[in-house]
């Protein structure tokens, strides 16, 4: 490489890492909990489309072979067998990849485990934009498909606390959960702000008087970081961290959002269109509260596939990016 060459940037794996350079990290929260909770309950199986290594299950594997089932390439039979093993008294986890988990099996989540409330965990590997693989492996829309299915509980992790914490929660609860999984070496944030997961309950994790963050999964991550930066502009930024998509903690959104004065940007790793941009929306509206009201949330198109730094400077979703765009707002 000589003087002039600029260094070519490393085009992003299908299993990259969402951690920047330097930031710390902990390996497979996901597949950790998991173990550990089998220990102690028997009747929870792993199950995945040829994606153990790919989700952290393969650690399931190898801790509880006999309760790790390989369904190969056919993710609507993976999502069919765990209906069965619920009805059997099993608590199925169920993991693939986002895409797969919800375009490729929606008729067989919404009529084999949703229909009948089954207990199955669906664990789905990159969410919205965290892979460069272009559509075909991009999940921009997988909320908005599973928010529109009855009785279905939705849970979009921030980082390796919230995903370790996440896992023993939604195995408590009954009925079908869609959980947006973090694998992987996955960022720590949450644990330097008193943070407890807790399934459908918003957390305020930071205050501020001028703008108001409401976000869900990496984008509250973000959001931090955008809050940190912005603080050097006298700019204060308050962030809500909603982990539970469905059912949405709507009393916290309203008292939160009903603060004067302050501008309400709800941020997400998802389309505009079906997200927690739209769910928050209206329950702001049916409440009758109108605060100013911006979204960062990726657009209603196929995305570009390529390097995910440079993917989420593209589509708005980088933390220079979200500063930027807040500061625009602010004026």
């Amino acid at each position: 490489m000589n003087a002039t060459t600029k260094p070519r940037l490393k085009t992003s794996a299908m299993i990259a890492s969402i951690a920047s350079e330097g930031q710390r990290v902990k390996a497979a929260p996901f597949g950790h909990a998991l173990v550990e909770l089998a220990r102690q309950r028997p009747e929870i199986v792993g199950l995945t489309a040829d994606l153990a290594k790919y989700t952290d299950l393969h650690l399931f594997a190898q801790a509880c072979p006999e309760r790790f089932f390989q369904m190969g390439m056919a993710e609507q039979l993976l999502m069919a067998s765990a209906g069965g093993m619920a009805k059997e008294g099993f608590v199925p986890f169920a993991t693939t990849y986002a895409v797969f988990g919800t375009r490729r099996a929606f008729d067989f989540v919404h009529q084999v485990i949703a229909e009948e409330n089954l207990n199955v965990k669906m664990c789905c590997a990159l969410p919205g934009l965290t892979t460069g693989y272009g559509p075909s492996h991009q999940a921009a829309e997988d909320l908005a498909l599973v928010r529109a299915i009855p009785g279905m509980t939705i849970v979009d992790p921030c980082d390796a606390l919230d995903t370790e914490q996440a896992v023993p929660a939604i195995a408590a609860h009954k009925g079908p959960v869609y959980m947006r999984l973090l694998r992987g070496n996955v960022p720590l944030v949450l644990d330097e702000y008193d943070y407890k997961f807790e399934l459908g309950k918003a957390k305020m994790l930071r205050d501020g008087r001028d703008v108001l963050v409401i976000s869900s999964g990496i984008l509250t991550m973000r959001a931090l970081e955008v809050a940190k930066a912005l603080q050097a502009d006298s700019v204060d930024v308050g962030v809500l961290h909603v982990p539970t998509i469905k059912p949405l903690d709507t009393a916290t959104i309203i008292a939160e959002a009903s603060r004067s004065g302050r501008l309400v940007v709800v941020a997400e790793n998802h389309t505009v269109i079906g997200g927690l941009g739209e769910a928050v929306a209206t329950a702001l509206l049916t409440a009758g509260i109108t605060p100013p009201f911006r979204q960062i949330a990726l657009p209603d198109a196929f995305l570009d596939a390529g390097a995910l730094p440079t993917l989420h400077d593209r589509y708005g979703i980088s933390t220079e990016a979200m500063i930027q765009t807040i500061k625009g707002w602010l004026g």
